[in-house]
Parts: structure tokens; C-alpha cells; sequence
């Protein structure tokens, strides 16, 4: 089954690619691997929550916000060479915007880890992965969230 076969099977669209907020490009390939920019949860534009995890944001709040990190960065590689070419994700590296005395990045992080395994199933779902507290985010955003996966060439779109 295709990714986007999997992603409308659990209901989900690729939403609109993540215009850039500073000096940078959503993704880039080097040979076989594609790297995405960190990808903010933006929704039609816009943060739906702004503030750090543990304070201002929940846990639960900000692992949905990761889950919407991943999808963006699904629609990053889609735009690029298409969703199709990924043959496995590589690495995920979550930023969460934390207080002082929050110490659950890796359950929030969960949240993209969790999609990209159902979105790619099996081994292709399975990644190395970092999940980080910050003092902040770009924009004040709760969670960043970066992807690194392999392609296969002759599955690229140009």
C-alpha cells in the first residue's frame, strides 16, 4: 500500500507545504537521503497553541502538535520528490519548548513517531530518533519536529 494510500486510509490529507518563516527551503535530497527543515505544527497558517510544554501547553496537547510537525514534514517530501519515493524513515529529531521541571519529551515526540510508523508500516516506519528540550521555539511554537529518510531513486518524481 502507497503512503498516500496509508494516509487516507487514517483519514488524513497532506496538508498545504509550510512556507518557510526565515532563510531556508522546507526540504532538501543529498543522494538518497532527504532532510526536512524543522517543521513547525502549523495549521492553516497558524500555531494552534503558542508557550512551553508543562506550562502553557500540555503534554497530550503537544504530542498532537508533533503529530501535525510530521505531517508537514510528510507534505515537505511529497512537494519535493513525492511521498511514494520514501522507502524509510531514518531519523526523527523533536524539539520540545519546555518548562523548567518538564521531563516528558519522549512521550510528546511520540506523537510524530507514532504517525510515521503507521504511515509507513514495518521496518520502513522504524527510526533512530532524539527528543530535546529547548528553552524555546521559532515563533514560540511548543514542538519542532525534523525528518530524515531514505528514498528510492527510481521512485522520485521530478
Amino acid at each position: 500500500m502507497s503512503a498516500h494510500q496509508r494516509l487516507e486510509e487514517l483519514g488524513l490529507q497532506l496538508p498545504p507545504v509550510v512556507p518557510p518563516v526565515a532563510a531556508y527551503v522546507p526540504a532538501v535530497r543529498s543522494g538518497n537521503l532527504l532532510f526536512t527543515s524543522g517543521q513547525l505544527p502549523m495549521v492553516d497558517g497558524e500555531l494552534p497553541a503558542t508557550g512551553k510544554v508543562g506550562a502553557m501547553v500540555t503534554a497530550e496537547q503537544a504530542k498532537d502538535m508533533a503529530r501535525t510537525c510530521a505531517l508537514n514534514g510528510l507534505a515537505a517530501i511529497d512537494a519535493l520528490v513525492g511521498l511514494d519515493a520514501v522507502v524509510k524513515v531514518v531519523k526523527v529529531v523533536g524539539f520540545v519548548a519546555s518548562a523548567p521541571d518538564f521531563t516528558g519529551q519522549p512521550g510528546v515526540v511520540n506523537g510524530a513517531s507514532e504517525l510515521l510508523g503507521q504511515v509507513f508500516e514495518g521496518d520502513a516506519g522504524q527510526h533512530a530518533r532524539s527528543a530535546v528540550g529547548v528553552a524555546s521555539l521559532p515563533l514560540d511554537a511548543p514542538v519542532e519536529v525534523e525528518l530524515v529518510v531514505e528514498l528510492d531513486p527510481a521512485r522520485v518524481s521530478a
